[in-house]
């Protein structure tokens, strides 16, 4: 009897997971024919509601079950800090808002992971959308795979965190955010103008910026 209600349930579950499939097909058959293949438009409430419930059926219960296993130390917070801005912030910024160039301009856009929508997954969810990443959007698989990566559980942590960050800490990612070489360039010109050394000769003054 056992087996047989445990057959039942993989078999439930297949089948929801074959309409949530069908379901999206079909919206994104009629997005397209509708739409186009432009990335400039929304996803409709529907089909943000069809990809959350296949994200969600296709992550297995065992893993939306797991509790973070590394400690919130100082350490790993600043740790998870310095990964995100380096990392993480082109996209979803530092303050987790997805307002940058890229994170306004994906399809579906780079979500607001300060809201509930994110705040309210599992540990074990957002570890698996780290580790894995999610299928055609702009969210890339990060990890292993495996469920002991400490720096994807870190990166959980500091998600929780995102809501909370002060302008001070926020200050202190964009120091650590990568920078073009453009940048780096004007950055040493500007040092050396304020040192007291004439910037090189076609190089922009920095009080014109």
């Amino acid at each position: 009897m056992r087996s047989s209600g445990l057959v039942t349930r993989i078999l439930a579950a297949i089948g929801a997971l074959a309409l949530v499939a069908a379901a999206a097909a079909l919206i994104a058959g009629l997005a397209i024919l509708g739409r186009g293949l432009s990335a400039r438009e929304q996803p409709s409430a529907l089909e943000e509601l069809v990809a959350r419930a296949a994200r969600r059926l296709s992550t297995p219960r065992r893993v939306r079950a797991l509790t973070n296993p590394v400690r919130l130390t100082p350490e790993a917070r600043h740790g998870a800090m310095e990964h995100w801005a380096d990392h993480c912030a082109t996209c979803h910024a530092n303050n987790g808002s997805g307002d940058t160039p890229i994170g306004k301009n994906l399809y579906p856009r780079a979500p607001d992971m300060r809201l509930a929508q994110t705040q309210n997954l599992t540990d074990g969810e957002l570890y698996a959308i780290i580790e894995n990443g999610i299928r055609l959007t702009g969210m890339p698989a990060w990890g292993t795979g495996e469920v002991s990566n400490e720096e994807s559980w870190a990166l959980v942590h500091f998600i929780r965190q995102l809501p909370k960050l002060t302008p001070a800490e926020l200050d202190q990612m964009q120091q650590m955010n990568p920078r073009s070489p453009h940048e780096m360039d004007e950055e040493e010109q500007e040092n050396e103008f304020l040192q007291g050394n004439e910037p090189p000769r076609g190089a922009r003054h920095p009080s014109r910026r």
